[in-house]
Formats: structure tokens, C-alpha cells, sequence
């Protein structure tokens, strides 16, 4: 499986293979039309009290990472159902975030990674 982000107000494209929206709320503006989504998979999203915790606070990041992981390890049906769809190729984290760089679609892209290998 092959795992790449994407934020969800980009147009999706033929390479991005199985999209899944990875967060708790769908993004604002976007139509359901315009991002085809494949799966929302709200039990992969932080929930609501880590998401608000973390705010998008960089200096937060590192342990809003492990805090994340560890509600992962709490789901591993959602993990499970976005392994087995997205088995035989390409899978695109949708997220919203502004912050390409902070945010849950890539803490979950490396907690992914991590299983993968380990």
C-alpha cells in the first residue's frame, strides 16, 4: 500500500487511487461531488478532546503525534477496514488542515508507515 496526503480542497486526480477522508468533519465549501470520497473513516480522526488539546499548535506536535497513536491502537477495526480497501494499491489521506505539514492525516500516514515495516 502506497500512502499519500492530500488536502481536501485540491482536486483529485486519476493518480490518487482509493481517497479517504481522515477527518471528523467534513470540510467546509467542499462538496461531496468535487472531493469523491471513497470512505470516510471518522474512527481514524482524533477525537474531539485531542483535536481541541492540539489546536494546530506546532510546538504541541510531537506529543499530539503519540497521543494520536496511542487512540489508534484503540481502533484497529478502522485500520483494519483501510488496510483491506486499500490493499491492492494507492491510498489518499483527504485532510482539511491548513498546515501540510501538522496535522492528523500525517501522523497517521507515519503511524501507517510504522506498522508496515514493524
Amino acid at each position: 500500500m502506497t500512502v499519500q496526503l492530500k488536502r481536501a480542497y485540491e482536486p483529485p486526480a486519476a493518480g490518487d487511487g482509493y481517497r479517504v477522508l481522515v477527518d471528523r468533519i467534513w470540510p467546509r465549501g467542499v462538496s461531496k461531488e468535487a472531493a469523491r470520497i471513497d470512505a470516510w473513516l471518522k474512527d481514524l480522526a482524533p477525537s474531539a478532546e485531542l483535536r481541541t488539546w492540539f489546536g494546530h499548535d506546532v510546538d504541541r506536535w510531537e506529543e499530539f503525534q503519540e497521543r494520536y497513536w496511542q487512540e489508534l491502537e484503540e481502533r484497529e477495526a478502522a485500520l483494519e477496514e483501510l488496510a483491506h480497501r486499500a490493499s491492492d494499491g494507492r491510498v489518499t489521506l483527504v485532510y482539511a488542515a491548513r498546515d501540510t505539514e501538522h496535522n492528523n492525516a500525517v501522523a497517521l500516514r507515519t503511524y501507517l508507515e510504522q506498522r508496515m515495516v514493524g
